[in-house]
């Protein structure tokens, strides 16, 4: 990749050119500005009038020799000109150096520039050399060109710093370095080694459509707005950070061709478009993360990290940048159009997470204490009061609830500003994640998640027929869809109850039938035959709710719940009472147990 400006010609100068060796293919010749005073360049003018020139120049002096070709002993006699006596280094106001070329090493270190710095399109041949160099004002590199290694370590930019477009053939060296004014590298070309560490980015920092074409290292850099590295292609880069950022990295569009380890602390991380070519690991502090339309095709990892960041000789990375910040939990706000068939999720809050859209999101893994949105605590502002189960619920359920009050009562959570979906789209994104923790073996982690979509195929007037819309709300009601088993058992402690009262009431007989033998003697004597009956039990007609009948149906009641018949005389309204407890009570004790084991199975 390349971005030479070409060849300026006469109209396009913004300054008097020299002319000195114009040719028939050339009419132009030497591009360099005249020297104040005269009609040449500082490159030709002659030995005596330089001299006089350079000797006429104070520290602090406004220079411009755009165009010019500088060679080494020619830069060296410009700044020793400009060398202030009481620093012993030069200073330069306002310099020029537009589509300057220097052949050889262009040595700038401890240069001040008091003024604005302008090496825009200039040509560096050989190293440039701009170390622990003070930039007061603007500096613009813009459509530079370094072929030799670019050094800019512990250099001070004071106001903006624009790199843009610029092409590094060689190392780039920006550690130490601080950006007070923000950093521009819109289109930066870094065909080596680009090494940012302990670097200080205190304004807004743009990487967009930089080219890393090796090692990308950012390690202790500190950016205190933005860091925009959107639609960069990291060819070769093998790590990025660690590093901290206060405001947002953004790396949305950008490229990474081979494996790599990304580590930031930032507020905010967007990765929308982001296409990953190879395996990844991004670990995160304080982070909230936007991964829409990521794309990768191999496994990628995503963690937070429990304790601050710290380089490979131990020193740990400071973030001071982050010190307002609440905690250093890492949060993930979309998933969408990402196929997670390949990502591991580690110790990641998901309780604002958008999901939906999410492809083969049943083969996410989710590693450490990844958590969910809840449900609101019980609402005790309304009559009668609201109380929900607690159980981990997606975000977009939370905004469909609340954007639609009837389907739950108490639900009061603000949400604005996001996407809206219904039943009908959430219900497979519970059924995914279910599959997803039972995959893992956790079962009861995955409990919550059969709730999720049972509620939203109960709620789902589009997919789910009015029968079975019916069907699940009795499940529902009797016992959480099987995963409560209080409600069950408070179904069942109803039921005997009232089965209790019943049998009490009615279906006990006044007194126990005794039986009766009949039978006709015949005349004289002979063979007499008896039949022995019992007479129907007759219902109470004094007091019914005594302590006896109270404990004859509490006998009767516990039997039927076993399916055992407690050899009770009962009336014909007892008979069916029993009968209907046989029936109901042993269900209601079924869904408890039913309940009890799907929460504590492995």
């Amino acid at each position: 990749m390349s971005h030479l400006s070409p060849e300026p010609s006469l109209t396009s100068l913004s300054w008097v050119p020299c002319g000195q060796g114009t040719t028939p293919e050339d009419p132009v010749g030497c591009r360099g500005a005249d020297v104040p005073g005269h009609t040449a360049c500082l490159a030709h003018l002659a030995d005596a009038e330089r001299d006089a020139y350079l000797y006429s120049l104070p520290p602090g002096a406004d220079i411009d020799h755009s165009g010019t070709t500088f060679t080494d002993p020619l830069l060296d006699s410009l700044l020793d000109a400009l060398r202030d006596p009481a620093t012993g280094f030069p200073r330069l106001g306002d310099a020029r150096f537009i589509s300057a070329t220097f052949q050889g090493n262009a040595e700038f270190e401890f240069v001040t520039f008091q003024g604005e710095a302008t090496f825009r399109s200039a040509i560096f041949k050989g190293d440039a050399e701009f170390g622990a160099a003070t930039f007061q004002s603007d500096v613009e590199f813009r459509s530079t060109t370094f072929k030799g290694d670019a050094v800019f370590q512990a250099a001070i930019f004071a106001c903006t710093a624009n790199f843009t477009v610029a092409t590094f053939q060689s190392g780039a060296r920006f550690d130490g370095a601080n950006f007070q004014g923000g950093a521009r590298f819109d289109g930066a070309n870094f065909q080596g080694n680009a090494e940012f560490a302990s670097t200080d980015f205190q304004g807004d920092t743009g990487f967009v459509s930089v080219a890393f074409q090796r090692d990308a290292r950012f390690e202790l850099a500190v950016f205190q707005g933005d860091a925009r590295f959107e639609m960069a292609v990291f060819e070769r880069a093998a790590s990025l950070g660690p590093f901290v950022c206060a405001g947002r990295v953004k790396l949305s569009g950008a490229v990474f061709g081979s494996p790599v380890t990304l580590s930031l602390a930032a507020r905010r991380l967007e990765c929308r478009r982001t296409r990953w070519s190879s395996t990844a690991e991004i670990r995160l502090r304080y982070a909230t993360v936007d991964f829409a339309q990521a794309v990768f095709e191999y496994p990628l990892t995503i963690a937070a990290e429990a304790e601050p960041f710290s380089l490979p000789a131990g020193q740990p990375v400071s973030e001071q940048a982050l010190a307002d910040a609440p905690s250093a939990t890492v949060r993930m706000i979309s998933l969408r159009g990402v196929d997670a068939a390949h990502l591991v999720l580690s110790d990641i809050n998901l309780a604002m997470c958008m999901l939906t859209g999410t492809v083969h999101l049943d083969q996410i893994q989710l590693e450490g204490t990844c958590s969910f949105n809840d449900v609101p605590r019980t609402q005790w502002r309304r009559w009668p009061p609201v109380r929900f189960t607690q159980r981990r619920i997606l975000f977009e359920e939370r905004i469909w609830r609340v954007s639609e009050p009837a389907a739950a009562p108490g639900w009061n959570a603000a949400v604005s500003g996001t996407v809206r979906v219904g039943p009908a789209q959430l219900a497979p994104v519970y059924r995914a994640l279910r599959k997803a923790f039972e995959d893992g073996k956790n079962e009861p982690g995955a409990a919550d998640f059969y709730y999720g979509e049972m509620e939203m195929r109960r709620h789902d007037r589009i997919n789910t027929t009015r029968a079975e819309r019916g069907l699940l709300s009795g499940y529902w009601l009797l016992s959480g869809y099987g995963l409560r088993a209080s409600r069950a058992l408070g179904w069942l402690a109803a039921a005997m109850l009232v089965t209790v009262v019943l049998l009490v009431g009615f279906g006990l007989p006044k007194d126990s039938p005794k039986q009766e033998a009949t039978g006709t003697v015949p005349p004289g004597g002979g063979k007499v035959t008896f039949e022995i009956g019992k007479a129907d039990p007759q219902n109470p007609t004094g007091e019914r709710f005594t302590g006896e009948r109270f404990d004859k149906a509490i006998n009767v009641t516990l039997n039927s719940v076993v399916f055992r018949s407690s050899g009770q005389d009962l009336t014909t309204t007892g008979t069916y009472i029993e009968m209907t407890s046989r029936v109901t009570e042993p269900v209601l004790l079924g869904l408890a147990v039913l309940a009890v084991r799907n929460r504590v199975k492995r």
